[in-house]
């Protein structure tokens, strides 16, 4: 499971440093395509074959799982490590989270969200968003605290 939150840079060729507990869980490739709220998401291979599957099974004939799966699958791109453990992020995905330069790597349990810095801080100002009110939401979908 990944964990945790972790501050890195692109470099000027789009290559960003996975910290090392994220690497060692992705094993050497690891799938990074567009992700919601603006983010991108990072999948271990396994974790995005048994996503894959899921997206299968959704209707073609249903013009929301046809965007969705669209949405998702065409930017995917597999990323292998270099020797200092980086991976390239392509032009299209980092134009897409709007990554220049200062990013923010959190891991969420199946998966990895990159994050502008910039767009970290205003979709993750936890001072302005309740938590209390989502925490009890979440209860209708099974999660008791």
């Amino acid at each position: 499971m990944f964990r945790g939150e972790y501050n890195h840079t692109v470099d000027t060729k789009g290559r960003l440093i996975i910290p090392s507990r994220f690497r060692e869980k992705l094993g050497d490739e690891c799938i990074v395509t567009r992700g919601l709220d603006g983010c991108l998401f990072v999948f271990p291979m396994k974790e995005w074959e048994n996503y894959e599957e899921k997206l299968k099974k959704l209707p073609m004939t249903n013009k929301n799982a046809r965007s969705f799966v669209r949405f998702l699958t065409a930017g995917a791109t597999s990323c292998e490590f270099d020797k200092q453990g980086r991976v390239l992020i392509p032009a299209t995905l980092r134009k897409f989270a709007g990554i220049e330069k200062d990013v923010v790597l959190a891991g969420l349990l199946n998966r990895i969200e990159i994050w502008s810095e910039e767009k970290w801080n205003e979709n993750n100002n936890y001072e302005e968003i309740d938590m209390d009110e989502i925490a009890g939401q979440l209860t209708e979908l099974g999660l008791d605290i």
